[in-house]
């Protein structure tokens, strides 16, 4: 079977060359490549609203991906990054139940968005990684891990007026309503100054 690198998400930022798209940056666990995926806005969203713990008011399909594979017993073992050609990355999820043990086909955006639903662990193929690599040697490096860090930036691309203007009451409002609306990533920042509060 061909070596599997275990990977990391080091972050999400807005993708300048291409409108519309992000980049999500994944570390080599224990070492210094990254491999950079460009991602659609829906499929940053999912990964971004999982990682931030915020719940939208209705599910979005990676949660309901999730609890559709929950209902009948399944778990995904873990996803991998299978190959990268003309510019496109493969993968596949592996999935396992009481009787059946498959791998699916999937878009490495989404196989991620359902990875971290299920607290799956990343990999990809030494293939892969070699195709799509990119070192950040030049970057400052972080106090706690011995690789470089990924440039990363707020998943946010609006200029936010500023929320320590408004009382916390206000705050919890404007995150009721930014929910309702589905607008997750005002949500999320509203969140966050929350929490510096508490």
């Amino acid at each position: 079977m061909e070596k599997l690198i275990e990977l990391e998400i080091f972050g999400l930022s807005s993708n300048h060359s291409q409108s519309g798209s992000f980049t999500l940056a994944l570390g080599e666990v224990g070492g210094a490549r990254r491999l950079p995926i460009v991602i659609g806005m829906f499929e940053a969203q999912a990964i971004a609203l999982e990682i931030e713990k915020i719940v939208p008011n209705r599910p979005m399909t990676h949660d309901l991906f999730k609890s559709f594979a929950t209902g009948f017993n399944f778990d995904i073992e873990r996803i991998i990054i299978t190959d990268m050609k003309e510019g496109v990355f493969y993968a596949k999820i592996h999935c396992k139940g009481a009787k059946i043990e498959t791998d699916i086909d999937a878009r490495p955006s989404d196989a991620i968005a359902i990875a971290i639903r299920f607290g799956s662990p990343i990999y990809c193929t030494e293939r892969a990684m070699s195709e799509g690599e990119v070192q950040y040697d030049e970057l400052e490096k972080t106090d706690d891990k011995k690789v470089p860090k990924a440039p990363t930036q707020k998943f946010t691309t609006k200029k936010e007026p500023s929320l320590k203007d408004f009382s916390l009451d206000k705050l919890n409002q404007m995150l009721d309503k930014a929910i309702n609306n589905e607008d997750y990533e005002r949500a999320a920042r509203i969140r966050d100054e929350i929490n510096k509060r508490n």
